[in-house]
Formats: structure tokens, sequence, C-alpha cells
């Protein structure tokens, strides 16, 4: 009875559930995209999504395996940031849905001081936090004074943002390619440092001191929303901007500051990527970096909860890398997006899966306490007949 009510309680334990939601997300969105591969090429398919899976394991020797691990765990910084701005927004009632228009703000006016300006690497991470902190205040502007949808203004600002960092940073672009020039020649002060984490990955360069940051910023937006008063004022805003304006808080200053915030953390991303020097910005593109829609399903993967966050955006960085490695000439590359496509449509239903479980929990306690209820009727019973006898 004791290990029933033990193991009951467990499973409503909020963290546990979220981990189990999220384990369900994982299996029928792999499931799906296994169906998937079948329908095009049965007799690869199971090699296909293993190798989705496990991603730099499939390299042939070790020293190949930690530097695709490497390279993995590069990219999961950027990922992480984002998820972490969407995550931050969305925990204060806002869907920062612009925070690859961030992300690139931060791309833009950070290569551009790294390149144009040559300043160190420390000063291009505070100027693409600043580029990214106010393009997510022009949403928050918008949204407190003028109740304009944080996802309208963060949709058009994306693609503002991809024109003028086109724009600008074909000035400190390469003369034989639409790529900016190469940050290691151009200026190698402007390189986020190692800090000897290389060695660890076969000498791979593009592991640097963003990958250990990444995960620093994850912890401080967990402490800072669930540990101190500002985080507090800004949930309670998010929760009812009414209430809160009549319990004195300032409502209207902590929209516009939550979307400065998740904004100053996706163009922080977007530095941790491009002043590695993992690769360089080309300024013919033409389509909205995925990093920050990818960001969404790392941040709905992992719970709404900032360290979750970092192990859904490794995962989701994870398989993407592993759709690279499969065989183009059978299998689109593009499988790995359509599984996390998959994962971000069935993180919706994350809700359902716990009102599942709660329900199914219930009716469980429900018949427990039917049978331990019947068990004293018949015993009082008992009792009664032989008292009467």
């Amino acid at each position: 009875m004791n290990e029933t009510a033990e193991k009951k309680s467990f499973l409503k334990n909020p963290s546990v559930q979220a981990i189990m939601t999220s384990l369900i997300c994982i299996v029928l969105g792999l499931l799906i995209g296994y169906i998937v591969l079948l329908m095009i090429n049965p007799s690869g398919a199971g090699e296909a999504i293993k190798t989705i899976l496990i991603n730099f394991l499939s390299r042939s020797s070790s020293a190949a395996q930690m530097k695709a691990l490497g390279n993995t765990l590069a990219k999961t910084a950027p990922l992480l940031m984002c998820a972490l701005s969407i995550c931050f927004c969305y925990k204060v009632g806002l869907f920062n849905i612009g925070a690859a228009g961030q992300y690139e703000a931060g791309a833009c006016f950070g290569l551009y001081a790294a390149l144009a300006w040559h300043m160190p690497w420390v000063v291009c991470l505070l100027i693409a936090g600043i580029a990214g902190a106010v393009v997510g205040a022009i949403s928050g502007v918008l949204k407190a004074y003028r109740n304009v949808n944080e996802v309208i203004s963060g949709i058009m600002l994306n693609w503002i943002m991809l024109y003028l960092t086109n724009t600008m940073l074909s000035k400190v672009k390469d003369p034989a390619s639409p790529s900016t020039l190469k940050l290691s020649s151009a200026n190698g002060k402007a390189l986020i440092p190692n800090a000897g984490l290389n060695a660890m990955f076969s000498n791979n360069k593009t592991v640097t001191l963003a990958i250990p940051l990444a995960i620093l910023f994850a912890i401080l937006i967990w402490i800072i929303l669930s540990k101190t008063k500002f985080g507090y004022e800004l949930k309670a805003t998010g929760y009812n901007k009414d209430a809160a304006m009549y319990a004195g808080m300032k409502e209207k200053q902590n929209i516009i500051v939550t979307l400065a915030i998740g904004g100053a953390l996706a163009g922080i991303g977007a530095a941790f990527l491009f002043l590695t020097g993992y690769q360089e910005w080309s300024t013919t593109q033409t389509s909205v970096p995925g990093m920050g829609f990818n960001g969404i399903a790392a941040t709905f993967l992992g719970g709404l909860h900032p360290i979750g966050t970092i192990f859904a955006s490794f995962f989701i960085q994870s398989i993407t890398d592993g759709g690279a490695l499969i065989n183009k000439s059978v299998y689109p590359s593009q499988i790995s997006d359509l599984i996390s496509a998959i994962i971000i449509y069935l993180c919706g239903f994350v809700l359902f899966f716990k009102f599942a479980l709660n329900n199914w929990i219930r009716k469980r306690e429900s018949k427990e306490i039917s049978k331990v209820d019947g068990t004293v009727i018949d015993n009082a019973a008992a009792k009664t007949e032989g008292g009467d006898k």
C-alpha cells in the first residue's frame, strides 16, 4: 500500500511529468520519422533512423567521434540561447517568435563590430546582446503601448533584420564570395577563446567558452524566474496584466524588459556561433535562420524549464546533425527537420498528456480507496454480526 502511494506521488511530481511527456513526444516523433523513412525506402530505414539518433557515434574512430561531438556542442550553445529567449518570454506570458530576428541582430552587429571595428570578443558579445535587446524591446513597446501582438511584430522584424543584416555585413564580406571575412584572419582577438576545451574534442577549435557560458545563462535564467522578486513580478504580469497593475507593478515596463532580455539572449546566441569561427554569414541569404525556430522545439521539449532546455537543445541539435549524415542519395537530410517539427507539434499536446496521466492516477486512487472502504465496511459488518451473536 505504501509503495503504491509513493509511486503515485512520484508520478504526480511536475518535474517527473514534464520528463515523461517530453519522452512521449520524442518517441512519437522518431516513430513517425521512421515511418516516413520506410515509405521512401524500407531497406535502409533502420540504418537511417539509427544514424540520426546516434549522430557523432556513427563516426569510424574515437577521435572523429569527439570532433563531431564538438561540432554539435558548438551549435548547441546558440540554439540553447535562442531556446532560453523563448522560454523566458513564455514564462511571462509572451510568445517570442521574433527570436530569429533578434538572433540576426546579434549576428549583424556582433560581426560588424568584430570585422569593421576590430573589437575584442567580449565587446562584440556585449554589442550583439544589446542589438538583440533593442529589437526585442521594439516588440515590447508595440505590445505595451499599442497592444500589437508580439507574434505579428516579431515575424515582421525577422524579415526586416534579415535584409538589414545582409546589407550591413556586405561591407565586411570576402570580395571573392558572398560570405563575411574569416574571423581568424581578419580579427583573431574577436574569436571566443577555447580555454583548453578544444583539447578534449580532438583539437576542435570551434569548442569554446561559449558552451559553458550558455549553460551558465540557463542556470541564471532559472534563478531569476524562480528565486527572485524581479522574476515573480515578471511572471505575475504574464499571468494577469491588470492584476499586476492593481498590485502596483509596472506592467508595461515589465513587458518591454521581458522582450528586451529575451532579445539579448538570442543576440548573444548568434555571437556564440559566429564568434567561434564555426561559419560565416552569407550576405545573399534569403531565408530567416532556423536557429530561432528550432529554439521553439527545444523550449517546449524541455518542459518550459531553463534546465530542461539544456538537454532538449542538445537533443534537437544532435538529431539535426545526424540527419546530415544519412545517405542523401536515398533520403533527404531534412528528415531530421521533419522529426523536430513533429516533436514541436506533439509538444502542443503536453497539457493533454499530463491531463491523461493525472486522470489515470485519480482513477487508480479511486479504485484503491473503494477497495479499502469496502474492506473496512466488511470488517465492520463482520464485527457487528459477531457481537449480535
